[in-house]
């Protein structure tokens, strides 16, 4: 197959590249983003490879139907950047990595929490000049304390783990929770309400986007630590300025921004920041923001090359794989591909 591959950087090649070829295939490694013009980049494929910011949009699901195009790869296990209902009425498959590396998120999740208790970060920065006053460089033992996890899915599965390891007292919250995991579930409210840290593992769907707002940061302990590191639109911007200014929240940890789609994945150390908002978030003391990079280790990043191949592979031979996802059984509830591959399609 031919695959054009967005949003590509050199880390994407080395890993793809081996496993691509080596099955026959032939990629075409396009460094734009996916859009209605670098999409004609893609005239002449099979299938088209996008990673998190690639928006794709009704206008793109036209475009690659005029193209002969019924195949949509994703690097990455969300897939809220996809118009899942569009791709159904095109016919177009959509196919996701939908676990490259639990530990790799949840544990830089981990080191956050701990730089931003810490403050690691600011103590680096005060040494690099020889300012080895300790001064304002005070956190608090986690040992003890109550951490709340919300999303208990294979990443929030090992937060949990961690943050017991800490001998931390850990309670969740999950839409649709597991009845195996040993862990105390509690309502939203609870969980705000008692809760040191919060860290978040969720999807980004209609119920959970801005499930941290003015209403849920006005029932968290004063001097809470926050931390996300799975889809930026899970917190509220504007709330999230107005908590730190009002010294309700005490810390965070980002390696996801609302509106990142812009700016992460690109260097704007020479360039004028147009987002208010990113900007002034960077200029409080008590925040670390990093861009996107929790998943990217050695072994993530091979796992996504690895289940992308596999995807391929089952879209070939037309056989059904969990990694595909439908409009028909995420949103109708009435999926039959298990028992009949064709139904669905």
């Amino acid at each position: 197959m031919k695959i054009a591959f967005y949003d590509t950087r050199p880390y994407d090649k080395l890993w793809f590249d081996p496993l691509l070829k080596e099955a026959g295939h032939e990629p075409r490694y396009i460094e734009n983003r996916l859009d209605i013009h670098t999409l004609e980049y893609a005239q002449g494929a099979d299938a088209i490879c996008v990673f998190v910011n690639d928006k794709v949009t009704k206008e793109i699901m036209d475009r690659l139907s005029e193209m002969n195009i019924h195949l949509i790869l994703l690097r990455s296990a969300g897939y809220n950047n996809v118009d899942m209902k569009e791709a159904y009425e095109k016919r177009i498959r959509i196919l996701r990595v939908p676990a490259y590396s639990p530990a790799a998120v949840a544990e830089y999740a981990a080191s956050l929490l701990l730089a931003v208790n810490r403050k690691t970060h600011k103590a680096y920065a005060r040494t690099r000049d020889f300012n080895f006053n300790i001064d304002g460089l005070t956190g608090m033992d986690l040992y003890g304390k109550t951490s709340g996890v919300i999303g208990t899915g294979r990443i929030g599965q090992m937060m949990i783990d961690i943050l017991k390891g800490f001998h931390m007292n850990v309670i969740a919250y999950d839409v649709f929770p597991n009845p195996k995991l040993d862990i105390q579930y509690v309502p939203l409210k609870k969980l705000m309400e008692k809760s040191d840290i919060i860290s978040l593992h969720c999807p980004l769907t209609e119920e959970t986007r801005h499930i941290i707002n003015d209403q849920t940061i006005g029932m968290m302990k004063d001097g809470v630590i926050l931390i996300n590191t799975s889809r930026g639109a899970l917190i509220d911007t504007q709330a999230l300025i107005k908590g730190i200014n009002s010294h309700k929240i005490g810390g965070v940890g980002m390696d996801v921004y609302e509106e990142e789609d812009s700016y992460f994945f690109e260097d704007w150390s020479n360039k004028i920041m147009d987002d208010r908002d990113l900007a002034r978030i960077i200029t409080f003391p008590n925040v670390l923001l990093t861009s996107h990079q929790a998943f990217l280790t050695t072994e993530a990043l091979h796992q996504i090359a690895a289940t992308t191949l596999e995807n391929i592979k089952a879209y070939k031979d037309d056989v059904y794989t969990p990694n595909e996802i439908c409009y028909q059984c995420e949103e109708k509830g009435d999926c039959h591909r298990r028992e009949n591959h064709q139904k669905c399609f």
